[in-house]
């Protein structure tokens, strides 16, 4: 039986997996193709980068939000590579124009660079069998540099190392990068290696670089780093700016943090905290995986709206400052967020750092292993609830989509390698995690772990390298169950069907079949629980077949309704049988009732359960009965969702005036700061008479929220952006008021970027919007993003649909220029608020008008206009809902 397993896991399609025969690739053509990377990946070994970067003075721009990127950032490159096969041109990767290389040098003789197609083509007649050394200089990117007015950071990942300096831009061909930067007075940096002097840029004078003595330069100064570890080139990072720093000991030695947060309450309250996750973080890792930190240094910097939560560069990892920095009025989820990201980060130094995917295709095993040990690390008595919670209905939202995706899928070029990015990778792939762990057993799924680790460390590896690690501490057939959770799309439905004898059931049985139609079976572990008048009996087993039963000589006393995945362990879509939703409020366990919740809406969604308006009505009820933060806020996105997408105008009008009297009441009502503040920001969220405009007018203006609720700078500049949109009196002051108590400079900049997409006049707003059109104008991801959520907010439907048609024309040209979540997070902020039938034909004829469109990208078009179609679906579907139907009556 091994032998077979091992030989069909050998036989699973690779994808990407490198250790094929290599195939030559004479021909220049756009981005790196797998071809290309397979050729260069058994010629080349021994690769290291020496590279000096000049920051100019003239960064800073006239004022924030307005740079002026016009100096360009210049580099000079001394690449060293062994070369085992010099029959070939060798192609060196670089997306730049061709101004943008300088001098150039192979082997001391001087050549002209032949830049074509995105490389840098080196003869054949250059190239030596051995050691080889390239010199040349050139002009950087401004792209993956993120230029700000006075700071920058590099972010490269999949495939943009390759637009900031010249190089072979492929995961498995990792290199030593030593690194020099020349900077602004004043500045500080961070980099992968250690600082070969201290971290600021002095003025007057350059620091001592390598031993050596201080070098004059005027009003920049040098700032040298020791050689890095071994890295692939989208890990190579540096960050520089007017930061502030803080340095702590550790037992991993120094620890910096690099920062602008100007909250001197947030920087007191954070530090800490910061400090000891990452510390704890790194503690536990090392226990669990059986080997010590693997790098040399470690430090952090937050950056002021960073496009991601975090970026796992190699000593030094990139957050995003406000997720970082919080203040007492953090909620349970902004905190339980914070340690996430780190501990997230923090596990991608062993999972993606250490042992890094061959290919692109395989980004997704660094993604699953970051989050399933964050959710690990960060274990507390709400472990199970924080798992459910946070990954099941994000990955639900997108695989019940026409346009979901495997977790893992083929990639032919590395300049597509952002569209594999997504909730499937980040949400499902830990619950697949999961069930594998549970099926065999934590320690032999652990020490399969520490071997994979141990084998592949420093080094690449593919998911199939994994499964063979994983195969040798289990007797189960890793290659039938990866094919289901791995390589195929969707989820299993479930029904259930009873046998009983009187007031007993003598025989259960579970069935599951793909929600396509389809027969496939998901293994996985599953509890069942039976609810009775004063208690709850719950049944775990183990799922392989399409029908599994559970039987009992003597019965088991029916129950008065029965649950399922009522742990949060299994994944698909489960029955309601009972009239649960009132019964599951009184259940003591949480993740019960959490479970309960996602399953009802679940069914509400697919037509199944309470219609949208019933359903809102029933989720109010609980929430009111709720006293768990996590499950309140799991509630009352529910709603949310619902009254937004799927209610008539009608029907938001008379369910808003319930929803509006009902928080309202509840924010006075038995609960606790935290959970009074979620019941008033979602109270603000859904005003709509004038009477809630006014009390939300209120709390903003006088900054005295009712009933001990601490806001933050952040939810008053939320506030003051939902009464613009509702076209509140003097909206104008308001945001002008708004932006005078915002402190951070760099918070005051975003501000202004966002108030002409806020303005009441449509003009303004129409010049804004078609002014994205121009790729410079995105620069700012998470800014731009913002905006979007206002310009298509429901609110402004009728006014601002016309904007649909653009914003989906532009996607194509979105993805080329864009980092790697922007397409998928554009096509939501776009298309998720929208419940028309209008909006939804134009989204259909888009697509039909588009036959050849990119299959990726139409799939991030589908998931986000699932609410859209959806809400179309329901409106024509008959309104009945079955409450109180058992399968026994």
């Amino acid at each position: 039986m091994r032998t077979t397993i091992l030989f069909l896991l050998w036989a699973v399609p690779a994808l990407g997996d490198l250790h094929r025969p290599p195939v030559a690739a004479d021909t220049v053509a756009p981005g790196v193709s797998l071809r290309l990377a397979q050729e260069r990946a058994h010629r080349l070994k021994d690769i290291r980068y020496t590279l000096a970067f000049h920051i100019p003075e003239e960064q800073a721009g006239p004022a924030p939000g307005n740079e002026d990127l016009s100096s360009p950032v210049t580099g000079e490159e001394d690449l060293d590579f062994v070369c085992l096969d010099t029959r070939r041109p060798l192609q060196l990767d670089f997306k730049a124009a061709r101004d943008q290389v300088g001098a150039m040098t192979v082997n001391g003789h001087r050549v002209t660079p032949d830049l074509r197609m995105e490389h840098l083509v080196i003869a054949a007649r250059d190239l030596i069998k051995g050691h080889n050394h390239l010199h040349l200089t050139f002009t950087a990117g401004n792209r993956p540099l993120n230029r700000n007015r006075e700071f920058l950071y590099t972010l490269l990942v999949p495939d943009r190392a390759r637009e900031l300096f010249p190089c072979f831009d492929q995961p498995d061909l990792k290199a030593v990068f030593k690194l020099r930067l020349t900077l602004p007075e004043g500045w500080r940096a961070i980099a992968n290696g250690r600082a070969a002097a201290a971290g600021r840029a002095a003025a007057g004078g350059r620091a001592a670089v390598d031993g050596n003595a201080p070098e004059k330069a005027g009003a920049a100064a040098a700032m040298a780093f020791a050689p890095s570890d071994k890295l692939p080139t989208y890990l190579f990072s540096f960050a520089a700016g007017r930061f502030k720093d803080s340095v702590r000991t550790s037992s991993h030695g120094p620890v910096e943090a690099l920062y602008r947060e100007t909250d001197t309450a947030k920087v007191r309250l954070s530090l800490d905290t910061l400090f000891r996750q990452q510390e704890d973080a790194l503690k536990y890792l090392e226990t669990y995986t059986g080997l010590p930190y693997p790098f040399q240094k470690f430090g952090f910097v937050a950056i002021p709206d960073f496009q991601f939560g975090g970026m796992e560069h190699p000593g030094a990892i990139q957050y995003k400052a406000s997720a970082l920095f919080l203040d007492d009025a953090a909620t349970l989820d902004q905190r339980n967020a914070r340690a996430n990201v780190l501990s997230h980060e923090t596990a991608h130094i062993w999972f993606g750092d250490l042992v890094t995917m061959r290919w692109f295709n395989d980004v997704w095993m660094k993604e699953v292993f970051a989050n399933f040990m964050a959710d690990k690390i960060t274990r507390t008595d709400d472990y199970d609830l924080r798992f459910l919670t946070e990954h099941l209905p994000a990955a639900y939202a997108v695989d019940r989509t026409e346009g979901t995706n495997p977790i893992r899928q083929p990639l032919d070029n590395l300049q597509d390698a952002g569209s594999l990015y997504g909730n499937i990778i980040y949400h499902k792939a830990p619950v697949m995690m999961r069930q594998l762990e549970l099926q065999m057993g934590e320690e032999p799924f652990r020490d399969g772990v520490r071997d994979y680790l141990k084998t592949f460390a420093y080094g690449n590896a593919t998911w199939p390298d994994l499964l063979r690690c994983l195969q040798r501490y289990t007797t189960m057939d890793l290659t039938a169950w990866n094919q289901v959770w791995v390589n195929e799309t969707g989820r299993p439905v479930f029904s259930c069907t009873y046998d009983t004898s009187g007031d007993v059931i003598k025989k259960l049985t579970l069935s599951q079949k793909g929600e396509d139609g389809s027969s496939r079976v998901w293994p996985q572990v599953i509890d069942v629980a039976l609810g009775y008048n004063d208690h709850i009996d719950t049944l775990r087993f183990t799922m392989k077949t399409a029908h599994t039963e559970l039987s009992w000589k003597d019965g088991l006393p029916k129950p008065r309704y029965i649950l399922f995945n009522t742990l949060g362990l299994g994944y698909g879509v489960f029955p309601m049988y009972g009239n649960t939703i009132p019964f599951v409020a009184g259940a003591q366990n949480r993740v019960i009732r959490a479970s309960t919740y996602i399953n009802a809406y679940e069914n509400m969604l697919d037509g199944q359960g309470l219609t949208p308006f019933r359903f809102v009505s029933a989720a109010l009820t609980n929430l009111l009965l709720e006293h768990e933060e996590l499950n309140m806020g799991l509630l009352l996105g529910q709603i949310s969702s619902c009254y937004w997408h799927f209610l008539s105008p009608l029907a938001q009008r008379a369910t808003g005036k319930v929803l509006e009297i009902a928080l309202w009441q509840a924010i006075n009502g038995p609960f606790t700061p935290a959970e009074r503040k979620l019941l008033f920001l979602n109270y603000a969220g859904i005003a709509r008479s004038k009477a809630a405009e006014d009390s939300v007018f209120k709390v903003w203006n006088t900054q005295h929220p009712p009933q001990d609720i601490k806001l933050s700078e952040d939810d008053y500049t939320n506030l003051a952006a939902g009464l613009a949109l509702r076209g509140y009196p003097g909206s104008d002051t308001i945001l002008a008021a708004q932006g005078r108590r915002i402190k951070s400079p760099d918070r005051q900049a975003r501000w202004a970027y966002l108030q002409p997409a806020l303005s009441p006049d449509q003009a303004v707003r129409d010049k804004y919007f078609y002014a994205l059109k121009d790729a410079q104008n995105r620069t700012k991801e998470a800014w731009v993003l913002s905006a979007l959520g206002y310009l298509f907010h429901p609110l402004r439907a009728d006014q601002d649909e016309k904007y649909l048609a653009s914003a989906l024309d532009w996607m194509e040209d979105i993805q080329r220029t864009g980092d790697v979540f922007f397409p998928q997070s554009w096509a939501a902020a776009v298309l998720s608020n929208y419940s028309s039938k209008s909006a939804a034909k134009l989204v259909r004829d888009f697509l039909k008008e588009h036959p050849d469109y990119n299959p990726r990208l139409k799939g991030k078009i589908l998931q986000a206009a699932d609410n859209l179609f959806r809400a179309q679906r329901l409106e024509s579907a008959p309104k009945l809902e079955k409450l109180g139907a058992v399968p026994w009556h």
